[in-house]
C-alpha cells in the first residue's frame, strides 16, 4: 500500500508539473497580498508582521487546498482514465492519500515567497524550531480545506468547480480575518472569524510562532469543520461513484 500511495502521489505531482499554473497562482496571490497588505503597514512591528505572515501563509495553503484541489479532481473525473482507475482492486485510498500528500507539497512550495519576502522586507522574526512548528500547523490546519477541495471537486463539473471553490475561498479568507491587521480587525470580522475554519487554521499556527495565547473557540471550530467536511467529503464521493458505476 505505501508503494502505491508514492506512485499516484509522483504521478499526480508530475502532473502539477506539466501545467504549472496553479502552483504560480498559489504562490502568487498570498505573495501579492504580503506586498499589498503586510510590508506597507505592519513591516516595523515584529508581533504584527509574524503574525500577518502566518496569516498569508495560511492564505497561500488554504487556495492549494481548497482551489487546487477541487478543480484538479473535477478534472480528473472528466478524464476516461479516472474511470479506470477506480475500476482497479486497491480501493480509493491510495489515491486519496496521494491527492492530500500533492497538495502539502504545493502548499509548501506556495508559501516560500512569503516567508522570502517577510525575511527581507518585514521585522518578522522566528526560530527554526517555530517555523518547523510552524509548518507542521500549517499541513494540520489544511486538512478541511482540502476535504472541502474533494467535496467541491467529486461534485460538480469542472467549469462549476473553478467559479464554486473560488466562491467559498475568498469569504472564508476574509471572514477568518487573513487579509486585514491581526491586531486589530474591524468588529464584524472579529466576532465572525472564530467560528470560521481559517480563523482556526491560522491560530493554530500563531500559537506555535508566537508568545499569544491560544484561543479556544477557533481551534474547536476548526476540529468542527474538518469532521462536517470530511463527512461530506466522503458522501460526494459515495454519491458520485453511485451515479458514474453503478
Amino acid at each position: 500500500m505505501p508503494s502505491l500511495v508514492l506512485t499516484h502521489t509522483r504521478y499526480q505531482f508530475m502532473e502539477q508539473l506539466r501545467v504549472p499554473i496553479g502552483i504560480v497562482a498559489s504562490a502568487f496571490f498570498p505573495a501579492a497580498a504580503m506586498l499589498a497588505f503586510v510590508v506597507p503597514f505592519a513591516a516595523d512591528d515584529p508581533l504584527a508582521s509574524t503574525m500577518a505572515t502566518g496569516s498569508m501563509m495560511a492564505f497561500g495553503a488554504m487556495s492549494s487546498s481548497l482551489i487546487g484541489l477541487g478543480i484538479s479532481v473535477a478534472q480528473d473525473r472528466s478524464q476516461p482514465w479516472d474511470a479506470y482507475l477506480r475500476t482497479l482492486p486497491a480501493g480509493p485510498f491510495p489515491r486519496f492519500a496521494g491527492r492530500i500528500l500533492t497538495t502539502m507539497a504545493i502548499s509548501l512550495l506556495s508559501v516560500i515567497p512569503v516567508l522570502v519576502i517577510a525575511g527581507l522586507l518585514t521585522s518578522a522574526r522566528i526560530t527554526v524550531p517555530g517555523l518547523a512548528a510552524g509548518v507542521v500547523a500549517l499541513l494540520a490546519g489544511s486538512v478541511p480545506f482540502m476535504l472541502l477541495g474533494l467535496l467541491v471537486g467529486y461534485l460538480l463539473p469542472p467549469k462549476a468547480a473553478i467559479a464554486v471553490s473560488q466562491i467559498l475561498f475568498f469569504p472564508i479568507a476574509i471572514l477568518g480575518g487573513l487579509l486585514g491587521n491581526p491586531m486589530a480587525m474591524p468588529s464584524l470580522i472579529a466576532t465572525v472569524s472564530p467560528y470560521v475554519p481559517s480563523r482556526g487554521m491560522v491560530e493554530l499556527i500563531w500559537a506555535v510562532t508566537t508568545d499569544q495565547p491560544v484561543k479556544v473557540v477557533p481551534i474547536v471550530m476548526l476540529g468542527v469543520w474538518t469532521v462536517a467536511a470530511g463527512a461530506a467529503a466522503a458522501w460526494a464521493y459515495r454519491r458520485d461513484e453511485g451515479r458514474r458505476f453503478s
